[in-house]
């Protein structure tokens, strides 16, 4: 196809750096197998970072961000897919050193490629996006590693941005017990909604002082903060119990000791949403569209938005601002 489409692209240079709506040509796109009409993407903090020159996210100039798509196949080289098919596509290379969801087409390799789950409309599968994938496969490996909900309370970090908000909803439709955590007193009405039983500070988890070991609070967390406040809830878990953790807003340093694992068995997690094998993305995405899909996944989004809208909310995500998801309709 020679028809030119719409695309959102950031360009650095030595002297300069932008971002702009621009016209593309499918010949404009780097080669992969399939060729996708794009019909949503979201936005991730990893989104918001490509949009500043800074940002130490996009590997190669100019580029296409946007680390998740969904939409429909409009050619294949490989027999898996076929023109017609819904897929998904998110993290690997895309937006990064890949051309990126937030283009009307996108080529993708084929072994990046989700085939949409029954019970998921590509809408829905951007709604949850990487955040989604990163709560549920937080969940996965809490659940793994001996969580249940007879075990005790399950704290969620961040619990008003995308991981954060999606996990307390996901743990709470298991029946679990959730303490969300947030800097935001103002939210405590849609984390009760989500179905949080107990709303604290982000003060309550890290108050400026780390134990060795404090006071047994939770059997579990999900925490995609890191630092400090990492540091904080391992000292605060009970014996056995399991910290899954998938992001660093709160830093890179986490000042613990080794008594947490050595004295109760606690066990840290690192969630992997952007390598992990197919073989475990495809059994997370078939849970996003059965045991962990929220009744009314309409709840999280915080703004639809078009490729021209889109650069307005990127400071929003970086300052912390947004609650839930920003969906971006192609």
């Amino acid at each position: 196809m020679s028809e030119q489409f719409n695309a959102l692209m950031v360009d650095k240079t030595e002297n300069d750096f932008s971002v702009n709506v621009k016209k593309l040509t499918v010949d404009d796109l780097p080669h992969a197998e399939v060729l996708i009409k794009v019909a949503y993407s979201g936005v991730n903090y990893k989104d918001g970072l490509a949009s500043i020159p800074n940002g130490k996210i996009v590997q190669s100039y100019p580029m296409v961000p946007g680390i998740d798509l969904a939409g429909v196949v409009v050619s294949s080289e490989d027999p898996r897919f076929r023109k017609g098919d819904e897929v998904i596509a998110t993290s690997y290379e895309i937006g990064v050193s890949h051309f990126g969801g937030y283009s009307e087409y996108a080529r993708i390799p084929a072994d990046w490629i989700v085939p949409l789950p029954k019970g998921l409309s590509l809408k829905e599968a951007m709604i949850f996006g990487t955040a989604g994938f990163t709560a549920a496969l937080s969940v996965q490996r809490l659940e793994d590693n001996g969580l249940s909900p007879d075990k005790g309370k399950v704290l969620v970090t961040g619990a008003t941005g995308g991981v954060g908000s999606l996990a307390v909803s996901m743990l709470a439709g298991r029946g679990y017990d959730v303490v969300a955590s947030t800097g935001k007193k103002e939210e405590k009405e849609y984390l009760f909604k989500l179905g949080a039983k107990e709303i604290i500070s982000r003060d309550d988890v890290y108050n400026g002082q780390v134990k060795a070991l404090d006071k047994k609070q939770w059997a579990g967390a999900v925490d995609p903060v890191g630092g400090d406040t990492l540091a904080a809830i391992l000292s605060k878990i009970s014996d056995q119990g399991s910290v899954a953790v998938s992001g660093l807003t709160g830093g890179t340093s986490v000042p613990t000791s080794v008594f947490p694992f050595i004295l109760r068995g606690v066990n840290l997690l690192g969630i992997d949403s952007v390598h992990c094998r197919m073989e475990t993305r495809q059994a997370i995405w078939s849970r996003l569209a059965t045991d962990l899909k929220p009744d009314d996944l309409s709840t999280f989004v915080y703004k639809e938005v078009s490729l021209k809208e889109l650069p307005d909310l990127f400071p929003t995500i970086l300052k912390g601002k947004m609650r839930g998801r920003v969906i971006v309709q192609l």
